[in-house]
Formats: structure tokens, sequence, C-alpha cells
């Protein structure tokens, strides 16, 4: 049930949905539905814009889903007033994966659109915003052209005051998957002037950390961040492939079609509905079946690994890997079903894993809808942030606005 105090986001680069998904799972105290309404939406893509309409257009407002390139979106067509904008540009460009751009931040035109996002934010003048980008972000160029457009009055962003950015790992917030993400985020001076302690939006603590091997059994850790509660031992993925069936894998999606936004894709998919494997060939099987537990490439004999791999036994580690179910996976990437791209084998099966468990591992529910083909699918799972992660900003994100005084928190039932 939408209400009048709700607290309105604009989701920039929002992709299937992973940042909208964790602020419309967060529940204040004293709340049974989330304080969090979105007014607007802006995504290139158009399978992953019509996944996060079969999901949130209902709430959102379809109208208010724009698919297409956000130089072409008009802010004005949002008419409430803004809260809170979050966003991801486009970070490939910023990746360990693609090292050759940190040496010229201009080579890759997906690393300015975070210039749109700043047009945006002008526009909107939320009162905090929101950015997340892969670690590397923070040591480029462009970084630091945002931060210079904080500074001083004379900066495009001059009414707003960065807080110091931070890399948080989804897994310490209970997120089965030790994914690293900078978090930017600033406070619209206005705003910051009406916290008691003069602070501005600041990074949620962390709920829980490592256990190395022969630690505590689980339970709460007795490691306290700043004076807060005992933290929590990592999840791993073994809930999450206990919960997955065995071997009722299959290779194609139901033929079905949908059009949230006007255009014919196939769809929309429910996540229990993605459990897909391949038909790997007979080679591929045996070097499945040759690696035990934990294991990667480089426990495969002579006679079935590749002239590469036995050449070079050091490095990456994580080539043709099973997921260790003792530990949080590692960051599920937009080809997790190809285990000759990382750890992404099944702990135990001889199989990639599907894409039902790396949405799963993402933290989507069972009846998220997703909308495209099953590569489509896949970057929109593997783009994601992951919902825990992002409920973890939405909780810092709702306590800042009430210790403000911009939302009133509602009174809590006293016991008899």
């Amino acid at each position: 049930m939408l209400t009048d105090d709700s607290i309105t986001i604009v989701d920039l680069f929002s992709g299937c949905g992973g940042l909208t998904a964790g602020f419309h799972s967060y529940r204040a105290p004293g709340r049974d539905d989330s304080p969090f309404r979105t007014v607007g939406a802006v995504e290139h893509d158009l399978a992953a814009a019509s996944t996060y309409a079969a999901n949130f257009g209902e709430h959102t407002g379809i109208e208010r889903v724009h698919a297409g390139d956000i130089e072409a979106w008009d802010p004005g067509v949002v008419q409430e007033e803004v809260d809170v904008i979050l966003g991801g540009p486009p970070c490939q460009g910023f990746s360990a994966l693609n090292k050759k751009n940190l040496l010229n931040d201009q080579g890759d035109a997906r690393n300015v659109l975070w210039r749109e996002y700043v047009r945006v934010v002008r526009a909107l003048r939320p009162k905090v915003f929101v950015i997340e980008n892969v670690a590397r972000f923070l040591d480029s160029g462009e970084y630091a052209l945002l931060r210079a457009e904080t500074e001083g009055p004379g900066g495009l962003l001059g009414e707003y005051e960065l807080t110091e950015a931070r890399v948080l790992n989804a897994a310490d917030y209970g997120v089965p998957q030790a994914r690293r993400r900078a978090i930017v985020l600033a406070t619209r001076r206005d705003v910051l002037a009406a916290s008691p302690e003069g602070l501005g939006l600041d990074h949620p603590r962390p709920t829980h950390t490592r256990v190395r091997r022969g630690g505590p059994v689980p339970g709460p850790v007795e490691t306290v961040v700043g004076g807060g509660a005992p933290l929590s031992p990592w999840e791993t993925v073994e809930s999450i492939f206990a919960k997955t069936p065995r071997a009722t894998t299959t290779t194609e999606l139901p033929a079905r079609s949908c059009a949230p936004l006007g255009v014919e894709l196939p769809g929309a998919y429910r996540t229990f509905e993605l459990h897909l494997g391949r038909n790997p060939r007979p080679l591929s099987r045996l070097r499945y079946e040759a690696i035990p537990p934990g294991g990667n490439r480089n426990d495969l004999p002579p006679e079935l690994s590749t002239r590469a791999w036995l050449r070079h036994r050091t490095g990456t580690g994580d080539v043709m890997g099973r997921l260790r179910s003792d530990r949080p996976s590692v960051t599920i990437r937009t080809e997790f079903f190809k285990p000759e791209k990382g750890r992404y084998l099944h702990p135990s099966e001889h199989r990639p894993i599907t894409h039902m468990e790396a949405a799963y591992i993402q933290g989507f529910d069972e009846d998220f809808r997703w909308c495209g083909s099953k590569l489509q699918i896949a970057r929109q799972i593997g783009n994601a942030v992951p919902v825990g992660l992002a409920s973890a900003l939405a909780g810092q994100v709702y306590r800042y606005l009430v210790g403000v005084g911009v939302v009133t928190e509602p009174l809590l039932p006293t016991a008899p």
C-alpha cells in the first residue's frame, strides 16, 4: 500500500532492478511494507528494462520506466519531490577485466555516463544519492572529476557533500557472495545541516564477518565494529544449493512471450524456472568429473588439461573451479554458466551452476520475473547489485532520513 509519507526514489541505470529490489524489500520497524516508493527508472537495455517493468511496473508505473539511453530521458517527467537517487553507471570500462581503459578513462564511452547521473541529480535535487560501481572506479580519473564537481560553490553539485567512498563486500551484509562494490554517498548540504551530529549519509556497518578455518562454530562472532551488535559468520552457498533440485536441469526456456514495455520478448519466467543447464562436450564432462570439491583446473590430470593450463600453474586459479560449499560464492559475473570463465562449477555435481542458482546467490526470490533470452537473463543476473547489499543500503538511508527529520518513524506498539 503506497502512502504519502513514502521515501521516493529514482533508479538510474537500473538493470533488472537489484537496487530497487533491495530498497523495496527493506522493512522499517513498525511497518509491514517498504517505506520506499520508486517514481522513476531508466535502463537502456530493453530486456533488462522489461524485467524491471515486469516486477516493479505496477508499483512504479509502466510509464515511469524509460527503456532507452539516459541521454534521451527528461527528468521533468517526475513530478514528485525526489528523496533518493540510486544508480550504477555502466562499469565495464573500470573493471579489472578491462585494465587498458584505466590508462585513459575517455577511451570508453561507458565511463562518462556518470555525467548523465549528475545531470539528473541537478534536475531533481534529491536529499541523498547513491552511486555503486566496481572497486576500481575509486582509482579512476572519472571519480576524481566527480569529487571535483562537489567541491566549492562553483561545482555543478556544489550543494552536495560526498561521504568518503568505500568498497563494501556484499558478504559482510549477509549475501552468500564475495562481491566488492564501490559505494559513493552524497548528502544535500541543507539536509546535512539538519543532522544532530552534522554528518552526512554514511555507509552501513557490516552484519557479518569472515570466519577462517579452525575458527568458531557458526553462531554470533564476538567481533564488533564501531560498538554495534556482534557479527555473524559469512553466509555460505550451502543453503542455496540445499534448496535447488538435483538432476532436473533443462537446456531451454519454456516457449512463452511477454511485452511489459510493448515489445515482445521471451518470458516472463519465474526464477525457479531458470534451472538451465548445458550440453557439455564429452571432454568437458570428463573435466567436471575429475575436479574434486574446492578444486580447479590445476587438479586435472595432464590428459584432460590444456597446454596453456599446464604451462601456467599459477594465476587464474578460479578457472574451471568448483564453488566451495563452506564459503560465499565468488562474484557472479555475466558468464557464470561457463566454468572456463571462473569458479562456477557446482560444489558437488558435475555441471556449472544454473541461472536459477546464480539468481538465488544474488538474492532474487523464486517469484522474481525475468524477460529475455538465456543470454540476456544471464547478463541481467550478473550485472545486478546483490539484493541483500541494496537492502543494507536502504536501511542506512532510512535511518539517516529519520535522524534528520525528513521521515517520521512510526510509533511502535507498547507492551501491555
